[in-house]
């Protein structure tokens, strides 16, 4: 599974459940701040409707959640529809020890500055370009390094961001 598919499938595990069955009876009255059931269109009351008996007791951030994945599931193309089925089946067919681990990995990612997070999210698009065989080398090339030697390559490449982007980077003391 490709880091890329690992995130999507984070993001859509949110939502995706609740997208097979029918609406049931009516939900108890939103928490505080909650999402009402009633506010939302009827094809997302559909797309939840495995929520629907629960919605009333639901926190407010999740049903805020599941919401909004509903509205971006209704405006997405059937095809997108088909993509983010598989990837969220090949999450669940994930062990459970993977999964907490992504998990784990999203909420660092979350808690990153957005500089940082910006850094991530090109450098993950710069490793999607490469081909194939240069990914598998690169991956089997950090997974034999040392701690020292990753400190090293992740030096090397926050020194080549800075220098993309015209700063100067700060002398490397392990060389």
């Amino acid at each position: 599974m490709t880091a890329r598919s690992a995130l999507y499938a984070v993001l859509l595990m949110v939502c995706l459940p609740a997208l097979a069955a029918e609406p049931t009876a009516a939900p108890a009255a939103p928490p505080p701040g909650g999402v009402a059931w009633s506010s939302m269109s009827a094809p997302q009351q559909q797309a939840l409707g495995h929520f629907q008996e629960q919605w009333g007791s639901l926190p407010p951030e999740r049903q805020q959640a599941l919401a909004t994945g509903a509205q971006r599931w209704l405006s997405m193309t059937p095809a997108q529809r088909g993509e983010a089925r598989e990837r969220f089946q090949t999450w669940q067919r994930l062990p459970p020890e993977q999964r907490a681990l992504i998990r784990q990995h999203w909420q660092r990612f979350q808690q990153l500055p957005p500089e940082q997070q910006q850094a991530v999210r090109q450098n993950f698009r710069a490793f999607s370009r490469l081909p194939p065989a240069q990914r598998a080398q690169l991956r089997e090339r950090w997974l034999n390094a040392t701690p020292q030697q990753r400190s090293q390559m992740l030096q090397r490449q926050r020194a080549q961001r800075l220098e993309r982007n015209g700063q100067h980077a700060p002398p490397d003391r392990n060389r």
